[in-house]
């Protein structure tokens, strides 16, 4: 019982509550470590960094050619093609529309070939919101696998993720980013912020942190709730330190601090879209809370969370335009992950999800259904009043991202997977479709997944983009994803074969490309696969002999 009072408590504080002091963590932690270090003081231990690259991977080379693509710049230019892509080591030397009588050189002495005729060139993509596991699956079973989630991002197209929070342990998080870093495990580029504890003794204890975790690897800060000195205070500092900052606004602290005042303070991003509504109220300053509502009960803050965005001002009022317009002036960025909240608007599409029998580890799946104890499992008797409402809040607030897109604001795109039944990667592509549900044009939802994301990290002079001096983050495609986001997903999309009359399943990604590292998406999806039916095949065997 002890265990699970505790992890019930540690996975609320980690990552959407601002719990009392009952829930601190040990003392003497270091910065950075506030939230694993309770995981780790119940005995539970971090797993491994994810084991060395092998056979699913190749160089870099000295010279990698990529002939007869189909290109998508990822800065908004339509296709343009065919093109041989020229790379040297981990940087993009020359694009040239291909030469159809020129004969294709041999592929060997440090030199690779892709013959992409008929096939098409994204860059690689970004995803914003991005946990390197999760201390709720412990509760399930096991700490998450790194090596499954960053073969599944991989897999899917995704070269740079930001892991927000670190809740994993800022040094754990920081290493697997240093061995990402060096072409050493197979693994997106991992782009580290630490999580911003809820209570300091003072400002000067704010600050001392923010310097401490980038000493200890972060290079930015994520802010959930505290009191409103010391958020700003904290991205005061980060600020002068060249750190990004993104905040969730926590329900139990938006009251003090929403968009607009965190935006005001310099914040430079919010996650999903608490603090929107609240900074939009005309005839209330808190939200219309049921009187018996219990935050720390799960289906009341996600059922009424979806009732909330109605009781913000409409669209088109002056309210809604003025804070569009404040949040463009202070280059503020939007990272609504729509794709996290998708059961709430159909729980049953999320459950029956084509990918869970095979890619879904068991203790996920385990997690995923409904407990008190664990975050995210919060469906206990979800009905169609529910859903309904969800789906007139998702209506609202894709218009406002819509809205904010329009206007010139930045949207990125971010999947927060790992809960509430999203998988990594798959969960990412979806996000993709959402946006295009939201009204982006596929050229604006690539454009959110790749420059966008890039800009914000300050990192668009070497991502984000198909062009020459950049780094070689690439993605090839045996299908149109502009016209098809689904041609993206690990299990592909299904057509009919008018020939004979069957379905068919195409698509999927050939090759992602980081760094100039060839990585085969199919043998990654098979490793996933393997993964998973390896861990389903150890806990049948402790089953059968407890």
């Amino acid at each position: 019982m002890r265990h699970i009072v505790f992890l019930n408590t540690l996975v609320s504080l980690m990552l959407f509550s601002t719990l009392s002091t009952a829930a601190q963590p040990p003392a003497k932690v270091e910065p950075g470590e506030e939230y694993i270090a309770q995981a780790l003081a119940m005995g539970l231990k971090q797993p491994s960094i994810a084991a060395p690259r092998g056979t699913e991977s190749e160089g870099p080379f000295n010279r990698l050619l990529i002939s007869n693509a189909m290109m998508f710049d990822g800065a908004g230019a339509p296709m343009q093609g065919p093109v041989d892509i020229e790379i040297s080591g981990n940087r993009i030397t020359s694009i040239l529309a291909s030469d159809a009588t020129a004969e294709l050189p041999s592929s060997g002495n440090g030199v690779k070939v892709i013959d992409a005729s008929g096939k098409y060139v994204i860059p690689g993509l970004i995803d914003m919101h991005f946990h390197l596991g999760t201390p709720s699956h412990a509760f399930a079973g096991a700490l998450t696998d790194p090596e499954y989630v960053l073969k599944l991002e991989l897999a899917h197209g995704v070269t740079t993720v930001r892991d927000v929070g670190a809740i994993m342990g800022l040094k754990w998080t920081a290493e697997h980013a240093k061995q990402s870093a060096a072409g050493n495990i197979a693994a997106p580029r991992i782009v580290t912020f630490a999580m911003f504890p809820e209570q300091f003794a003072s400002t000067a204890a704010a600050r001392k942190w923010v310097r401490d975790v980038k000493k200890r690897g972060a290079v930015g800060v994520k802010f959930v709730g505290a009191p409103p000195e010391m958020i700003e205070a904290g991205i005061d500092e980060a600020k002068k330190l060249g750190m990004k900052t993104t905040m969730h606004h926590a329900q139990t602290a938006v009251v003090s601090t929403n968009v607009l005042d965190s935006a005001r303070m310099g914040l430079d991003s919010m996650e999903h879209w608490y603090g929107l509504p609240e900074a939009m109220f005309d005839d209330r300053r808190i939200q219309d809370y049921p009187l018996d509502y219990n935050y720390s009960n799960e289906q009341h803050r996600f059922g009424e969370a979806g009732r909330l965005w109605l009781q913000a001002a409409p669209p088109g009022s002056d309210t809604w335009n003025a804070t569009i317009q404040e949040l463009i002036d202070l280059d503020f960025t939007i990272d609504p992950t729509f794709t996290i909240y998708e059961a709430n608007r159909d729980l049953m599409r999320a459950r029956a999800a084509e990918w869970h029998d095979e890619y879904t580890m068991p203790y996920m799946a385990r997690a995923f259904e409904s407990n008190p104890l664990v975050h995210g499992s919060y469906f206990f008797d979800w009905t169609t009043a529910h859903e309904v409402a969800w789906q007139k809040n998702y209506k609202r607030w894709m218009m406002f991202v819509n809205d904010f897109k329009n206007a010139g604001g930045r949207v990125t795109t971010g999947s927060d997977t790992g809960f509430i039944y999203k998988v990594y990667g798959f969960g990412y592509i979806r996000e993709l479709e959402l946006l295009q549900e939201a009204g982006f044009h596929p050229l604006e939802v690539l454009k959110s997944a790749t420059i966008n994301g890039a800009e914000l990290l300050g990192m668009d002079k070497e991502l984000g983009s198909i062009q020459v001096g950049k780094l070689a983050d690439l993605v090839i495609v045996d299908e149109n994803p502009v016209r098809n986001f689904k041609v993206l997903y690990g299990t592909g999309h299904r057509t009919l074969n008018r020939d004979t009359n069957k379905m068919e399943t195409g698509g999927g990604i050939r090759y992602t490309i980081r760094d100039g590292i060839v990585f085969d998406a199919k043998q990654l999806l098979k490793d996933v696969r393997d993964l998973v039916a390896e861990r389903k095949l150890s806990e049948a065997a402790v089953n059968q002999n407890p």
